[in-house]
């Protein structure tokens, strides 16, 4: 009886380090998902940053 006890102790003990294994595989993802999103939209804004500044740049060219 001991041993059935400790038998399903273990196995109740594997399936709930799996789970979190699991869980913390999940979460990485949507954090790494997430800075790539975040990189994405980054390069993004800069390249919009550098065209209106060039645009104003030969805009105040032109205007001279």
């Amino acid at each position: 009886m001991l041993r059935s006890v400790k038998l399903k102790a273990e196995k109740q003990f594997a399936a709930s380090q799996k789970k979190d294994k699991q869980a913390l595989k999940e979460k990485e993802k949507a954090r790494q998902e997430r800075a790539e999103q975040v990189a994405r939209l980054r390069a993004l804004r800069l390249a919009k940053e550098a065209a209106d500044k060039e645009a104003a740049e030969k805009a105040a060219t032109k205007n001279k």
